[in-house]
């Protein structure tokens, strides 16, 4: 569990909101003791919030500096205003409640939500282009999901990365699991939420993915498979757009850039796991997270679609 917050000082939970995330006000309307609970989970560039707020408060609140996805599992936000939109929720749903430059306000009541904070610069890392050829940073242009089900299915991730990433020790420090599951939220809420980004090649982009492309993404990520990479890294080592990149690979391989990082993770994990001694107490999990691969079940899959059996025979083999 994260940072765990509780107060029923009314004073004491504008100062926490104020210093934690944005600048707020707030306006009492009901009777009920002032009692807020939160939990704080961050991950790399991403917090992964749980808050319990047990009255009715209106609020208002400076530009955040981040985005912010508020993900309703009880309660209700009867108003939430910003940047000229009106709108309410409710139980199941998510929505952008701020962009990072423009203050909000709003009402909530009685509510139990998820609040998930992430840098902007994450969703131009995951669907910008290279230096130089973009204009501006990657925006979403709705405050709703595209459709209720998309919703529902960040809200799943979200969940799944707050439950099973971001609190725990062994996947939490490992180096490559921050920025592996960081990108995958970035790349959900680009799935959910109407944005900016241009994502099919132009002439340019076709033009530029070449063989000669290929190769020196395939080798930038053969030499750098160890390290926090992304996307953009590796379209900006090969000089070419993000989307070029993604069509050379496309073109000649039948995979994407990031499924290429994962086959040669997969790679390292696996002569980890063949060089292993499990006397020495190595676990699957510690090896598969240590390579970025923080779901078991996940990696379990790929393993053995990759290899033909699980990844814990490859371990004990020497112990049967």
């Amino acid at each position: 569990m994260g940072l765990v917050f509780q107060s029923t000082d009314l004073d004491e939970i504008q100062e926490f909101v104020s210093t934690g995330y944005a600048s707020t006000r707030f306006k009492v309307r009901s009777q009920d003791q002032h009692k807020v609970r939160l939990i704080v989970n961050p991950l790399g560039p991403v917090s992964l919030d749980l808050a319990d707020w047990r009255f009715e408060v209106d609020y208002a609140a400076t530009p955040p500096g981040s985005l912010c996805l508020i993900g309703v599992e009880s309660g209700t936000f009867p108003h939430v205003g910003t940047g000229g939109v009106e709108d309410s929720h409710g139980p199941g749903e998510v929505f952008l409640v701020a962009q990072p430059d423009r203050p909000f306000a709003g009402r909530l009541s009685h509510a139990h939500i998820s609040y998930t904070m992430l840098e902007p610069a994450l969703l131009s890392q995951v669907a910008g282009t290279a230096p130089g050829r973009i204009e501006a940073p990657v925006r979403l242009t709705s405050y709703r999901p595209i459709s209720p089900a998309a919703g529902q299915q960040l809200l799943r991730t979200i969940t799944f990365l707050r439950d099973h990433v971001a609190t725990a020790p062994a996947l939490r420090g490992a180096p490559l699991i921050a920025s592996t599951a960081t990108q995958l939220l970035a790349a959900m809420v680009l799935a959910t939420f109407p944005h900016t980004a241009l994502t099919d090649p132009t002439i340019e982009d076709r033009h530029d993915a070449h063989s000669a492309t290929l190769r020196r993404a395939i080798g930038f990520i053969d030499d750098h498979a160890h390290r926090d990479i992304s996307l953009a890294d590796i379209a900006a080592a090969t000089h070419v757009s993000i989307r070029a990149l993604q069509y050379a690979f496309r073109r000649h391989r039948s995979t994407t850039p990031m499924g290429y990082l994962r086959q040669v993770r997969m790679h390292h994990a696996h002569q980890e796991l063949v060089a292993a001694d499990p006397t020495t107490g190595v676990t699957v999990t510690e090896i598969a997270a240590r390579w970025g691969f923080f779901h078991p079940g996940h990696f379990a899959h790929y393993y053995r679609r990759a290899y033909g059996h699980p990844p814990s025979r490859t371990l004990l083999r020497h112990t049967r």
